[in-house]
């Protein structure tokens, strides 16, 4: 009984101080988390997951040594909070970040895109850190390497790395901070989420033609929001990325809704910023595309005419709700 004790306040102290960890290094495991490694307890970051408890309520950790774990990751409904850390010596971005989680399914061989991400995000109130997330599969067909489907989770100095449909943020209120994100086509795309980047490091892959964004908002009731705040767009190191070749976003579907706001645009960006979703299928007669105070010479030129210049900022309480401040490690914010 008194171990029992010990563990359930150390995991919700572990919970509680994660915020206050946000500038230093981290690397041993929080008190009470699962510890996944080769010299640890798991080897592999599902056997963790598949330990944890699914009836409690007190939040649960889990804490990943160094290295590279080729597997694909689905954490299922828990009923507590869950925080998932990577090793890192310095957990203010993802610099220094020591682990990937790395797999290359496609819907060439998945029944749909969830199935084919490297982590398959199926739990409320999460937060991951100092993590690279990698899907290999490359060009071709879907492929992701995050499905974000449940409210209130937070991925913070993490990478994310694929081609097509890197991350699907599909459903609730998510919350990206100082990460990195990579892909080619329509590479931060989802149908319900409100989610807000901010910081993000955003880096295009070699390609004759890109989107960024493919937000599928159906109807003028479905709260899907995506805004990209503070952050830059470029080409990834050592891709050669025409002038012009990329799209802030196209219309998964007609009321579609981004915002790119405070942000770098190097000149990978069109000066029409953005597209129609095809030739013959527009999906632009209720779209909401906008932009506020970016620079950098992609955000120059004549824009689209579906989309509009912001006279303010976009503010977060907007997009994750007033009660933001309750479940974001808001040391991640700018």
């Amino acid at each position: 009984m008194l171990s029992s004790l010990t563990l359930v306040l150390s995991l919700t102290a572990a919970a509680a101080a994660a915020p206050l960890e946000a500038r230093a290094a981290r690397t041993s495991p929080p008190a009470g988390c699962l510890a996944v490694g080769s010299s640890a307890q798991y080897k592999t970051v599902q056997s963790a997951v598949n330990a944890l408890s699914t009836s409690t309520t007190t939040g649960q950790c889990i804490f990943i040594y160094g290295g590279t774990y080729k597997e694909q990751v689905y954490v299922p409904q828990l009923k507590s909070a869950l925080a998932i850390y990577g090793e890192t010596t310095n957990t203010a971005g993802f610099s220094s970040n020591t682990v990937t989680i790395t797999q290359g399914k496609s819907q060439d061989d998945s029944a749909n895109n969830d199935a084919t991400a490297t982590l398959r995000a199926h739990t409320t109130n999460l937060k991951v850190y100092n993590i690279n997330l990698v899907n290999t599969r490359g060009k071709g067909s879907q492929a992701l390497a995050l499905s974000a489907q449940k409210d209130r989770q937070g991925y913070y100095g993490c990478q994310f790395k694929g081609f097509q449909d890197t991350i699907l943020a599909n459903e609730g209120a998510q919350v990206y901070g100082r990460s990195y994100i990579e892909g080619a086509t329509d590479f931060i795309f989802g149908q319900r989420a409100r989610a807000w980047f901010d910081g993000a490091d955003i880096r295009v892959l070699a390609a004759s033609l890109g989107y960024i964004t493919a937000n599928g908002r159906d109807s003028s009731s479905n709260p899907s929001y995506y805004v990209i705040h503070k952050s830059t767009v470029s080409a990834k190191a050592g891709d050669s990325v025409n002038v012009g070749a990329y799209y802030l976003g196209r219309p998964w579907r007609n009321y579609s809704r981004v915002v790119f706001q405070q942000t770098s645009l190097s000149n990978v960006i069109n000066a029409a910023g953005w597209k129609i979703w095809a030739d013959g299928d527009p999906r632009t007669d209720k779209v909401e595309y906008g932009e506020y105070a970016n620079s950098g010479d992609g955000s120059k030129g004549s824009r689209a005419n579906f989309s509009k210049k912001l006279s303010a900022a976009v503010s977060i309480s907007e997009v994750l709700g007033g009660d933001y401040k309750d479940w974001v490690d808001t040391s991640y914010l700018s």
